[in-house]
């Protein structure tokens, strides 16, 4: 299966450099995260294009097939631009119904708020992962396994010469954080933009963004920079203002584990 949309290209090479088994199976394609069965988007269905109307439970017994201890649930479409309808029986089954925006750009641009107050440097020693940690949790509220081995993914990937974690420093404290990761082919993909809620409109993201797009383009050779947003939410705006332009959507169902 050839994979045309840049957030699901990127998001195949990057699964696949944590360690992610990805195997084609022709109209479709699994990605497993052995090594992180909770991570949803670590293990999903990524299907060549829209699927037909009344094939969404041929599509929950293929995932069961191959998922068969998951709880949740994880479809993606390798389709830019979103049907007139979206399938009704997928809906009907309780899968949410997700839609992203990809974004990319050739050379990024320093942030109209340009912050030259925090320490801005890449994540290295124990305790810049442990912080790492901390603000995810800050940031969503939520800890446990899933977290420590995403966190984990993240430092290996790093310490391969791969990827490239930054963070914005305040008195030490970790305040705003982000990765970019060599995807291959001249594309470096952004991975897990995150401040802490108590450190917004200050320009850290933004800074890092820029900070993290000029040392892609340097130490990968990267051409084309992607990030993926949701287009609903404040962040898409910093990534524009940085340079970044709409690419083309990227869409998903989903459904949670029960309980």
């Amino acid at each position: 299966m050839q994979v045309t949309s840049l957030g699901f290209q990127t998001d195949l090479a990057l699964r696949a450099l944590e360690g992610a088994e990805v195997t084609d199976r022709g109209d479709y394609t699994v990605v497993r995260s052995p090594d992180n069965p909770t991570f949803w988007w670590g293990n999903f269905l990524l299907l060549a294009g829209w699927p037909e109307p009344g094939t969404g439970d041929g599509w929950l017994a293929r995932f069961a097939a191959e998922f068969p201890q998951a709880g949740h649930l994880a479809l993606g479409v390798d389709a830019g631009r979103e049907p007139a309808q979206v399938p009704a029986d997928f809906l009907a089954a309780g899968l949410e119904f997700e839609r992203a925006t990809v974004l990319s750009c050739a050379a990024v641009q320093p942030p109209p708020r340009l912050n030259t107050e925090a320490e801005f440097r890449r994540l290295e020693s124990d305790d810049d992962w442990e912080q790492s940690r901390d603000l995810g949790i800050r940031c969503y509220g939520d800890g446990g396994p899933y977290l420590e081995r995403r966190v984990g993914a993240r430092r290996r990937l790093t310490q391969s010469g791969r990827a490239a974690w930054f963070g914005a420093f305040t008195d030490g404290r970790l305040l705003s954080q982000l990765g970019v990761c060599d995807a291959g082919g001249g594309l470096a993909r952004y991975q897990d933009v995150e401040t802490d809620p108590g450190a917004g409109r200050r320009g850290l993201a933004g800074t890092l963004v820029w900070r993290a797009g000029v040392f892609a383009a340097g130490a990968f050779g990267a051409g084309t920079l992607v990030i993926v947003a949701d287009p609903a939410e404040e962040a898409i705006r910093v990534y524009r203002a940085c340079g970044f332009a709409d690419a083309h959507g990227q869409f998903s169902f989903q459904r949670a584990a029960e309980g």
